[in-house]
C-alpha cells in the first residue's frame, strides 16, 4: 500500500516499483481497493502491489524493504519517487492462495500461486481486480484516465457497474474464513451506495452474526470508519438490518429508526457524537433524552465492546448526559447551569443533535446562549475566588471548601456578586 499525501506521487512510486519487477521478469499488478477507486472514477492515494516475485526476491530487488507478513507473502518497500526526493511506503504482496481458516481470521498457511488463485482467495470481487499500469492495452474505461489493462478473474468490473457487492466464490466459505468480512461487507456497501449481494447477505447472518476470532480492536476499526464517513447511516441500518449490531455492540439485536443518525449527514463528524446519536436512536429518545437508559452502564459497554478510549468514553457520556439536560432541563434551569453547560466542551455537538430533532428547542438555547455571552459576564470568567485566596483569609479547608467555591462562582456567572470583594463576603456567609 502506497501511502503518500499526493495521490499522484503514490502512483508514480507504485508505476516504478511495478516497472522494476516487470524488468526483472515478474508479472506484478496493482490490485485491491487502488484499481476499485479508479474504475469508480475516483483517484486512489493508496496501491496495493501482488506480483509473483517470492518475499526473498523483493528483498533482493529493493533495497529498503521491512517485513509486515513475509510468512503470508507481504514486503513493504521504502521507494523514492522517480521525480522528487519524498520516500514512499509500498506494500508488495506475492500472489498465494490460502489454507484453512480454523481461527476465523488467518489462513492456517499460505502458498504462493498464481494471480487467478490470488483473486480467488479475496473478499469481494470488487476488491479482487488486478491492473497492469504498464500495460497499452485498453481494456476498459480506466485507460483513458491513468492507463493500463484490466485483469478480472472473477466478475468484479460487472459488479462494478451494477453497484453490487458480492464476496468472491462461496459467500459462506469467505464469511466463514474471516468474520470481519461482514462488517466489511457492510461499509463498502454503504459508502459506494452499492447493494448488498443476497447470498452474501445470507451468509453474514449464518455464519457472522457472532463476529468469531475478531478482535474488538479490529471491530471498532471498522465501526469507526463507518461512522466517520457520510453515508454513516446506511452502513447502520444495514448493520442492523443484518442483526450484526448484537454481537458488534454486545447487547441484544434492535431494529432502531436512526432519526439522529440519519440526518447526521456531514464529513465532520467525530466518533463519539456518531455513537451518542445511534444510542439516542436505539433508545428511542430523540426527543425525550435517556432518562429511562443507565448512561453509565450503556457507555462502559461499548467502551469495551468497540475498545474505545478513554476521552472517546468520556465524551460519549458527557454528550448523552447533556442531551438530556437540555431536552429535558434547560427552560427551568438557572444561569449559572445554564453557563456551565454551554462552556462545557460536549455542548455544541450536542446542541446539534437536539436541533436535529427539535429545531425550535435548538434555536431557543442558541439564542440564550447569545445573551448570556453578552451580558457582561460571559460563559466562563475568571473566578473571582480559588481555594488559596479562601486559605489566606484564614479558611480552614474541608469538605466545605468545593461547595463554598461552587457556590460563589454561581454567584458570579449570575451577576450577584461583582468582583473579589463582594465575593469573599459572599464566602464569608456561606462557611458559618
Amino acid at each position: 500500500m502506497a501511502r503518500a499525501g499526493d495521490p499522484i506521487l503514490a502512483r508514480e512510486v507504485a508505476v516504478s516499483i511495478v516497472q522494476r519487477l516487470h524488468d526483472a521478469g515478474h508479472i506484478a499488478y496493482f490490485a485491491g481497493g487502488c484499481v476499485r477507486d479508479a474504475l469508480l472514477g475516483l483517484q486512489p492515494t493508496d496501491f496495493d502491489i501482488a506480483t509473483d516475485a517470492v518475499p526473498q526476491r523483493i528483498r533482493e530487488l529493493f533495497d529498503h524493504t521491512a517485513e509486515v507478513g513475509a510468512a503470508f507473502g507481504v514486503i513493504l518497500v521504502h521507494e523514492t519517487a522517480p521525480s522528487g526526493r519524498d520516500r514512499v511506503s509500498v506494500e508488495v504482496a506475492t500472489f498465494r492462495s490460502d489454507g484453512a481458516y480454523t481461527d476465523a481470521r488467518r489462513p492456517d498457511s499460505v502458498r504462493f500461486s498464481d494471480p487467478q488463485s490470488d483473486a480467488a482467495r479475496r473478499d469481494f470481487t470488487i476488491n479482487a481486480i488486478f491492473l497492469n499500469p504498464l500495460s497499452n492495452v485498453c481494456t476498459s474505461e480506466i485507460a483513458e484516465h491513468e492507463g493500463g489493462e484490466v485483469i478480472d478473474y472473477v466478475g468484479g468490473v460487472d459488479d462494478l457497474r451494477a453497484g453490487i457487492v458480492r464476496a468472491v466464490g462461496d459467500p459462506d466459505q469467505r464469511l466463514a474464513e474471516d468474520h470481519l468480512r461482514a462488517l466489511r461487507a457492510i461499509r463498502f456497501t454503504a459508502r459506494l451506495g452499492f447493494t448488498l449481494d443476497p447470498a452474501t447477505a445470507k451468509a453474514i447472518t449464518r455464519h457472522a452474526s457472532e463476529l468469531r476470532g475478531v478482535s474488538r480492536e479490529r471491530i471498532g476499526e471498522e465501526l469507526r470508519r463507518m461512522l466517520l464517513h457520510p453515508r454513516r447511516a446506511a452502513a447502520i441500518a444495514l448493520l442492523q438490518d443484518l442483526t450484526l449490531d448484537a454481537p458488534t455492540l454486545n447487547e441484544p439485536a434492535r431494529t432502531a429508526p436512526l432519526t439522529l443518525l440519519g440526518a447526521l449527514t456531514d464529513n465532520f463528524v467525530s466518533v463519539q457524537l456518531a455513537l451518542a446519536a445511534w444510542a439516542i436512536d436505539r433508545a428511542g429518545a430523540s426527543t425525550t433524552g435517556m432518562g429511562d437508559v443507565d448512561i453509565t452502564e450503556l457507555t462502559l459497554r461499548w467502551r469495551r465492546a468497540i475498545c474505545l478510549s478513554n476521552e472517546e468514553a468520556d465524551h460519549l457520556s458527557q454528550t448523552l448526559r447533556g442531551h438530556q439536560y437540555l431536552i429535558r432541563a434547560w427552560a427551568a434551569a438557572a444561569i449559572s447551569r445554564k453557563k456551565r453547560w454551554a462552556a462545557s466542551g460536549w455542548f455544541p455537538g450536542t446542541v446539534n443533535l437536539v436541533g436535529l430533532a427539535n429545531d425550535d428547542l435548538s434555536k431557543k438555547i442558541q439564542q440564550d446562549v447569545r445573551i448570556m455571552e453578552g451580558d457582561g459576564i460571559g460563559l466562563a470568567p475568571v473566578r473571582y475566588l480559588t481555594g488559596n485566596d479562601l486559605i489566606a483569609e484564614g479558611f480552614n479547608p474541608g469538605p466545605m471548601f468545593r461547595r463554598v467555591l461552587e457556590e460563589i462562582y454561581d454567584a458570579q456567572l449570575e451577576g450577584k456578586v461583582r468582583g473579589r470583594d463582594e465575593a469573599m463576603e459572599l464566602a464569608r456567609r456561606l462557611n458559618v
